[in-house]
């Protein structure tokens, strides 16, 4: 069976760029990471067979993450979109249903959250400490909850700086747990695969643009709890 990806799911594209709304279970780096299960849902190769040339993936999600999902057409596009992760000229906006447990009740409703990662490639997984030392890096993200629901809450995220599972890590430091998150100490898997967080939105320069590029993606799976949560965003206000 031939893969391809629809149009309604193609976000922006360009001559040396494509943003494409990832699905859960699909791979951005042509790689499968241990412990996930090889299939049609690599995305480099889909994208070259459908339209052409090469695709590199820039803004890089895990597998069990949906959202914007960057890939360079060109090794020029891939060489100044690179460059531009690098600087600091890229924003990164997230969505996370959490689990309402002891830990997240604490949590202040907005706030920015400072770790150094150290990851474990074997095991494919990233730890969060408080303190620096050799080995590891610097996380950096932004956060407001922008609504509860009986059992989680609504969770916004600007990603500073872009480690390893980062955002997933950070979290489940403070004893915080994205639902569905196994591995990051959820209480239990999601029934349809991956984990309820999403890339909603990107904003990055074009080469040969005057301005910057905005993008935003709707989560591709549509039910109660994400439509509560495109609600609850819709009524807040900006990212701040």
């Amino acid at each position: 069976m031939k893969h391809t990806i629809d149009e309604s799911r193609i976000i922006y594209t360009s001559d040396d760029c494509m943003v494409i709304n990832k699905i859960t279970g699909e791979t951005a780096e042509g790689s499968f990471p241990k412990g996930t299960v090889k299939g049609m849902a690599d995305l480099p190769q889909i994208l070259s067979a459908q339209f052409g040339g090469t695709f590199t993936a820039v803004h890089r999600l895990d597998v069990p993450v949906s959202g914007c999902t960057l890939f360079a057409r060109t090794p020029a596009g891939l060489s100044f979109l690179n460059a531009a992760f690098a600087t600091g000229r890229v924003q990164k906006y997230y969505w996370a249903i959490i689990e309402i447990t002891p830990p997240s009740m604490n949590l202040e409703k907005s706030g920015e959250l400072i770790h150094w990662l150290e990851t474990d490639h074997q095991r494919n997984k990233s730890t969060a400490f408080s303190e620096a030392a050799a080995g590891r890096k610097k996380a950096l993200l932004r956060y407001r909850i922008i609504g509860k629901g009986t059992n989680y809450f609504f969770m916004e995220i600007e990603l500073v700086t872009g480690r390893h599972h980062q955002i997933r890590a950070q979290l489940a430091a403070l004893g915080i747990h994205i639902k569905g998150d196994l591995k990051y100490g959820a209480r239990r898997s999601e029934k349809a695969g991956g984990i309820r967080l999403h890339a909603h939105s990107l904003c990055f320069p074009e080469e040969y643009m005057d301005e910057y590029v905005t993008v935003k993606a709707a989560p591709p799976l549509r039910d109660r709890l994400w439509e509560d949560f495109e609600k609850s965003a819709a009524q807040s206000s900006a990212f701040e």
